[in-house]
């Protein structure tokens, strides 16, 4: 795997056209970006209200006969991405032909088992999206800061390679190259295990007691965030990467079982060991989950109380400013009815004691650290 820094993160690499197929969050949310950036972005869509809807949140224009794009985003369902690349490979044959589909294997041996030439085409996937899909989730800041894993082979041309790495600089991500293989059983265990996971726990609260439901806090609401995700698309991803997806199930089946069974007889010899050992490795797994900006250094945590009234976050966070305290993350936590909040920041440690001091001073009612 192998990491490719960009000599000018600021100044836009690409120019000229770029023909994005696919009008929804991410062929919407590439539109947005490019556009900022002064590329003139042309949206095909097989939808013409969903084509119509992304112009009109302003992420491109209709095609022209006379468009000649140099590179093309294919940003459809995995299930036709394959089609869809071979249909823009062979009407654009100067143009660059990436996708975006979070599987990477499937659409590859699909057009290899077709005879389809293959130089110009470049599988990508930025790791980067939303709960809710469709133009009306755009942002032009999606991919700020994301991995965006891009897949050559041997027999990438370096000009073609150039170009995907450009449009991921351009749009904020972080190019990384990986082969179709390594793509998939990553994304398996960071992307596609985790859908599942919070969906099955989502599950179980259909029938929960509205008593139970009513106590829910922010560690609930974490873990199950992504479940509200398309049930669709998800099938078709799932079922495209069944193979690496299963191999992580079955392990995370066999630690859940373990753990169960010690629950079952927590006075037996050894339960509370198998317990403790479980959330031992998971504190060493969380740990190993890199921060800001993609670096492994940890920070420490400031938790406030923040008074449930209009602009009490907003100074907050303006009066972090002003002493000088850089957040590298916020997470909030408010129960329903509650009148406080508590905005959980995380700074870097050596400036954290310094920041609960001049918080305090402020009148800040700090919970913990």
């Amino acid at each position: 795997m192998t990491i490719v820094q960009g000599l000018d993160e600021r100044a836009p690499r690409l120019s000229g056209q770029i023909r994005v197929v696919g009008a929804g969050l991410l062929g919407a949310s590439i539109g947005l970006a490019v556009r900022a950036n002064g590329v003139d972005a042309i949206l095909a869509d097989a939808s013409p209200s969903q084509l119509r809807l992304a112009v009109d949140y302003g992420a491109g224009r209709m095609e022209r006969d006379d468009d000649d794009p140099a590179m093309i985003v294919v940003c459809v369902p995995p299930d036709v991405v394959a089609d869809v690349v071979a249909a823009e490979l062979a009407r654009f044959p100067n143009a660059v032909v990436t996708d975006v589909a979070s599987i990477k294997l499937a659409p590859l041996h699909e057009l290899q088992e077709r005879g389809v030439d293959l130089v110009r085409y470049i599988g990508s996937h930025p790791m980067a999206g939303r709960e809710r899909g469709g133009a009306i989730s755009a942002r032009a800041d999606l991919f700020l800061g994301r991995p965006w894993v891009i897949c050559r082979d041997h027999e990438t041309p370096v000009e073609a390679l150039a170009l995907i790495e450009d449009l991921a600089l351009d749009l904020g991500a972080v190019p990384i190259e990986m082969t179709p293989e390594e793509h998939d059983a990553s994304v398996g265990l960071v992307s596609h295990v985790p859908q599942i996971v919070a969906s099955a726990l989502a599950k179980q609260l259909v029938r929960a007691p509205d008593a139970a439901v009513r106590l829910t806090g922010q560690g609930l609401r974490d873990t199950v965030r992504i479940a509200s995700s398309q049930p669709e698309l998800w099938v078709q991803i799932l079922a495209a990467n069944g193979g690496p997806v299963v191999e992580v199930l079955d392990r995370l089946v066999d630690d859940l079982r373990d753990v169960a069974d010690a629950l079952r007889s927590p006075d037996a010899p050894g339960s509370r060991r198998e317990i403790a050992d479980v959330m031992a490795a998971g504190n060493a797994g969380v740990a190993r989950l890199p921060g800001k900006h993609g670096q492994d250094r940890r920070f420490a945590q400031i938790v406030v109380m923040v008074d449930d009234t209009p602009g009490e976050l907003g100074r907050l966070l303006s009066e972090l400013g002003e002493i000088g305290v850089n957040m590298e993350d916020l997470r909030l936590e408010h129960s329903p009815g509650a009148q406080i909040g508590l905005a959980e920041i995380s700074v870097l440690p050596e400036v954290q004691q310094r920041a609960v001091d001049d918080l305090e001073a402020r009148g800040w009612r700090i919970a913990s650290v």
